[in-house]
């Protein structure tokens, strides 16, 4: 069963085609394994299906939905490690969304090749193109392939049973009988294409969602342009533009051009409407660059990776170029590269003394060059743990200027060398090198002597607090003595704005440092200062970077809270982007606002060093809370099966978690439904009082209770307070990778406001 746009998909392109009748490939692994694979795209254009060539037997599929980009040539370390025995025309990668390894294949020529990744690459952009029905509609065709067993393009009620246990229902099999033989028009005993359609809307009525829109509806049928004004001031609770937004959604919603000529909405276009992103609780206004970009990067908040080489944890885990795509494709600006001395002069990346494997630093920039500036425009940071002799520094020097050309900064920009930092609209496509630098902005070294050159090269922070804090401990054994005093005229000179400083104290850095220096804490540093001293940390903030990152301790790259960082206006907050978790969940969230271009300007009461501001204790803000906010948690929609055992039903409830400042730090959830994940009701209503809204996110959980242990996880949304739209809202649920479990979402009414 296909939906009608790719059965035309199917007819129209010479590339799907050949796609659907398949092509023998090898699966590369490794330089060794290499293994042929017959692929074949499925009739439903939105799954490929392979299976070993020589035993026919075991076969895996996997959807067009989950890949994320198509890379030609030997774009990936796999493909490289055999480009002496393939060429690069035969060549191509399938990078999956969140932490699943990528898939390399290679074809049997370049004109096989050339049609998968054109082909792939049309279905990707069809995808993208939908609109929610056309994504409704091709998950109805994913659930009957999944539910036709013996694919002769029907259901028995055999098959509907089985096909309502994996949609995550628990039926009481008399009313399914009943929808069952309503949906059979042919009354053939089984269901058939259309047939399924008319069972699946019976399956999914939205009763909540009726109830709702004849509230408001004049006639009982449909919305007329007063009834949807008056739900847009009542139900949304939008105020501005009212008059012409009414119009605007009928004709953009609607799906019937007979409602569209007498303009009015029916039930079909409401549905539609609210699972739109205007429909969304995320404001769409939000998504765009709203914020100005024109103020010092001091002023912003940086999204920022820790270890980025890394894509497992920090003692035995992968080192790869992938980490660095992989976070720079997510919009982080600041990735961390750890250089060590490596063989014939070529300097290598990867967590010194631990059993981590290594990658060549030549290879991470060329990665930076290539992949820094397509998810944003705005600068990239790359800060260095330099542990290189100054032989091979002299390398690093030599690999960043040749390879990143006139996108490394490495002169102070004209008429910004001593009125403070530049913005990220002044570095526009820039790649800005965070570390070591002898003498002041805008000194060059060339002319100075050697003695000129003698101080640290690395902080090591992460070391001396392991030493300092635990000077027994015997679980991490790592060397911490500095690999040299020494640092290369060359390499100095490649920092300009980022110089990277021991802090001392606060009272020191008011007097003494320079607006173009940073320093870097562990959380635990980081933690005391913000306790001992959280408004002199925030007036710190407001006229330096600071860098924070997790403690040496976390051997399993696991993450520290970042909302208590930022509550101090630490800009360069660097977690292990490859770990998910509730730290990634409100990374992601902050910075999924102003286009996710990897930059959140702080609050103005962070900004200015006049203003005075303690997270610990905080007063009235620009924003005049506190604030109430209500959240009524109605209902949810298709969520996921985490248990799979056969049978297992999730028992759904919701949770939503405040994250701010300590007084704003909070949690309420609902009460669990038994045996439905496919359409629970709640109907519970939640309050909390925001006091800082301007540094508060909300996050949305749904777990799977169970008595006796821990609940399972099933999705989650996090969003900045300030992107909250009010009223009736669909909220997308996203995995633990941080990807959309399409089209699981939860349905909520929420509403805030001002107390006095």
């Amino acid at each position: 069963m296909a939906s009608p746009q790719n059965v035309l998909l199917l007819q129209i392109d010479a590339d799907l085609r050949s796609m659907q009748v398949g092509s023998i490939m090898r699966k590369v692994k490794s330089r060794t394994w290499k293994k042929q694979r017959y692929f074949r795209l499925q009739d439903d254009c939105a799954t490929i299906w392979y299976k070993s060539k020589k035993t026919g037997n075991a076969h895996s599929t996997f959807s067009i939905s989950d890949v994320e980009a198509v890379r030609e040539g030997h774009q990936s370390e796999v493909l490289l490690s055999i480009a002496d025995e393939f060429p690069p025309e035969r060549c191509f990668t399938l990078v999956f969304r969140g932490r699943r390894g990528n898939l390399d294949l290679v074809a049997e020529s370049w004109e096989e090749a050339r049609t998968w990744v054109t082909g792939m690459r049309k279905l990707m952009e069809n995808l993208e193109n939908m609109g929610e029905q056309e994504k409704l509609d091709q998950w109805i065709c994913d659930w009957f392939k999944k539910a036709d067993k013996n694919g002769d393009g029907r259901m028995n009620f055999k098959e509907v049973r089985d096909l309502l246990k994996m949609m995550n229902m628990d039926m009481n099999e008399h009313h399914a009988m009943h929808l069952f033989k309503l949906a059979d028009k042919s009354e053939s005993g089984t269901l058939e294409d259309e047939e399924f359609v008319l069972f699946y809307k019976m399956l999914t009525e939205r009763a909540e969602v009726r109830q709702l829109f004849q509230q408001f509806s004049s006639d009982g049928h449909t919305l007329s342009l007063r009834d949807l004004k008056e739900f847009l001031r009542e139900g949304q609770l939008e105020q501005d533009s009212v008059e012409e937004h009414v119009a605007e959604i009928i004709q953009r919603y609607e799906p019937s051009d007979t409602a569209k000529m007498r303009q009015a909405m029916t039930i079909n276009g409401f549905l539609v409407y609210l699972g739109s992103a205007e429909g969304s609780v995320f404001n769409p206004a939000r998504k765009q660059v709203y914020q100005d970009m024109n103020q010092p990067l001091c002023h912003y908040f940086i999204s920022s990776s820790h270890n980025t080489y890394l894509m497992e944890n920090q003692l035995r885990g992968q080192s790869s170029v992938e980490g660095y795509i992989r976070a720079l494709s997510r919009g982080c600006r600041c990735v961390e590269v750890d250089c060590w001395d490596g063989p014939n002069g070529e300097p290598i990346v990867y967590h010194g003394h631990t059993l981590t494997s290594k990658i060549l630093f030549k290879d991470v920039v060329s990665v930076v060059d290539q992949y820094a500036f397509k998810a944003s425009q705005y600068p990239v940071i790359l800060s260095m743990e330099n542990h290189c002799s100054v032989e091979q520094q002299r390398v690093l020097a030599l690999h960043l200027t040749r390879i990143l050309g006139h996108k490394l900064l490495q002169n102070a920009l004209e008429g910004k060398s001593d009125g403070g930092l530049p913005s990220p609209e002044d570095l526009k496509g820039k790649v800005l090198l965070k570390g070591k630098k002898i003498g002041g902005l805008g000194v060059s070294l060339s002319a100075l002597g050697e003695d000129s050159l003698v101080g640290d090269v690395s902080e090591e922070d992460d070391l001396a607090e392991i030493d300092e804090e635990n000077r027994h401990n015997d679980t991490i054994r790592r060397k911490t003595k500095r690999s040299s005093p020494h640092l290369s005229k060359e390499l100095s000179d490649c920092v300009v704005y980022c110089k990277s400083v021991r802090f001392s104290s606060f009272k020191h850095s008011r007097v003494h440092s320079k607006f173009y220096e940073i320093s870097s804490f562990t959380e635990f540093k980081a933690k005391k200062h913000m306790k001992e001293a959280g408004e002199e940390f925030v007036n710190h903030n407001s006229r330096q970077l600071t860098r924070v990152y997790p403690s040496g301790f976390r051997t399993d790259s696991s993450n520290f809270n970042p909302q208590e960082m930022w509550s101090v206006g630490c800009q360069i907050v660097a977690l292990n982007f490859q770990t998910a978790g509730v730290e990634m969940d409100l990374n992601d969230g902050l910075f999924s606002q102003n286009g996710r271009c990897g930059y959140v300007l702080k609050p103005s009461f962070m900004r200015s060093a006049e203003k005075q501001f303690d997270p610990e204790h905080p007063q009235m803000t620009d924003g005049s809370g506190p604030f109430t906010l209500t959240i009524r948690v109605i209902s949810g929609q298709q969520l996921p099966k985490v248990n799979q055992k056969e049978g297992s039903i999730v028992d759904p409830l919701v949770r939503v978690e405040i994250h701010g400042v300590q007084l704003d730090q909070s949690k309420m959830e609902t009460h669990h439904i038994e045996n439905n994940g496919f359409n629970p009701i709640w109907d519970k209503t939640l309050q909390f009082t925001v006091y800082v809204p301007e540094l508060a996110l909300v996050r949305f959980v749904v777990e799977d209770y169970d008595k006796t242990s821990k609940n399972d996880f099933v999705g989650q949304f996090t969003l900045p307070f300030s992107c909250i739209q009010q009223g009736y809202r669909h909220i997308h649920l996203l995995s633990k990778d941080g990807t959309r479990i399409a089209p699981s979402s939860l349905f909520v009414h929420i509403r805030i406001t001002q107390r006095m």
